[in-house]
């Protein structure tokens, strides 16, 4: 699959080049990989705006992420036990967590504050997500 590129493109190389540059045979389809978690990631979700990226992960952390960088901005403590479901508000403005620990929780992703924690579940809570207004 990778070739059809390199063929599609190899006659127009410009004629005054006299040395291709050596490029790997085989590309990769993966552009980045983040890494930090101390267990399985569980789910990842973006920012609607694409300029974050959560994960969660059975080390009972969320991990905000700069998707272009792939830097870690922050790490969101507070759970007891794995963390199942992320995701966004749909304005970005708020994150919501879902755990085995029988809760919920919502963050505000700039400070990494958890704003509430959301209790009653007699069992674990697999997944989360916003309604959109």
């Amino acid at each position: 699959m990778h070739h059809i590129i390199k063929n599609q493109f190899q006659e127009e190389a410009l004629q005054w080049i006299k040395q291709i540059p050596k490029i790997q045979v085989g590309w990769s389809q993966c552009l980045q990989a983040l890494e930090g978690h101390s267990d399985r990631v569980r789910s990842v979700t973006f920012r609607p705006d694409g300029k974050m990226l959560a994960s969660a992960s059975g080390d009972k952390t969320i991990r905000l992420w700069d998707p272009i960088t792939g830097q870690c901005l922050q790490t969101l403590e507070g759970h007891s036990e794995w963390v199942r479901s992320v995701t966004f508000q749909p304005d970005g403005k708020m994150l919501a967590s879902a755990s085995d620990d029988k809760t919920i929780r919502l963050w505000d992703p700039i400070t990494g504050q958890c704003l509430q924690t959301l209790e009653g579940h007699s069992g674990w809570v697999r997944s989360v997500t916003f309604q959109p207004d």
